[in-house]
């Protein structure tokens, strides 16, 4: 079988100990902000957030209970179509306070169609911790109350970002950048 040639490469944009350092301090931040609370539930976006999550949590010092969410927010093509839930959180989130970890937000569609349902489902609070803000790319407005790092408009792979389910596993973020034939 012949090897496929990558129609691409990855510049380094996150290094991998920048990106350690900013999640110690949203974790210390989130041990502030949640100290006198008993019931937070941290919950993981999956597949992206999968690194971050896990790095996060183990940094946390409050207790927490941990669960994962799973969406699919395109149809057919790159074009924005309805979300739908993949895997639900097993968790009841009634009368807890909720924290949502995601990798990466941009148009804020699917995020905020999240964060309304926990909300439906009777949190206490409900709140976004996300490693990347596009903010260029943003069509509606989400609050992040914890933010990793605002990066423009690049496509960007790595640590849980994916291009085709490639990249996840970078240590770093890094931008993608097609050859000429994929451009």
């Amino acid at each position: 079988m012949a090897e496929e040639k990558p129609n691409h490469r990855v510049r380094p944009l996150i290094a991998a100990d920048e990106i350690a350092r900013r999640v110690d301090e949203l974790a210390a931040q989130i041990d502030r902000d949640y100290a006198a609370s008993e019931s937070l539930v941290v919950i993981g976006v999956l597949k992206g957030s999968v690194f971050f999550f896990t790095d996060l949590v183990r940094r946390l010092s409050i207790p927490v209970r941990i669960d994962f969410f799973q969406t699919s927010s395109y149809g057919t093509g790159t074009t924005a179509g309805e979300v739908r839930i993949k895997r639900d959180i097993d968790l009841s989130v009634r009368g807890r306070d909720v924290l949502l970890v995601e990798d990466i937000v941009d148009t804020g569609w699917t995020l905020k169609t999240i964060l309304d349902l926990f909300r439906f489902r009777g949190a206490a609070s409900v709140k976004l911790c996300a490693l990347l803000d596009k903010h260029e790319a943003r069509e509606v407005e989400v609050p992040i109350a914890y933010c990793g790092f605002r990066i423009g408009k690049d496509f960007v792979v790595g640590y849980g970002l994916d291009y085709d389910e490639r990249h996840r596993n970078l240590p770093y973020v890094g931008v993608v950048e097609f050859t000429e034939d994929e451009a």
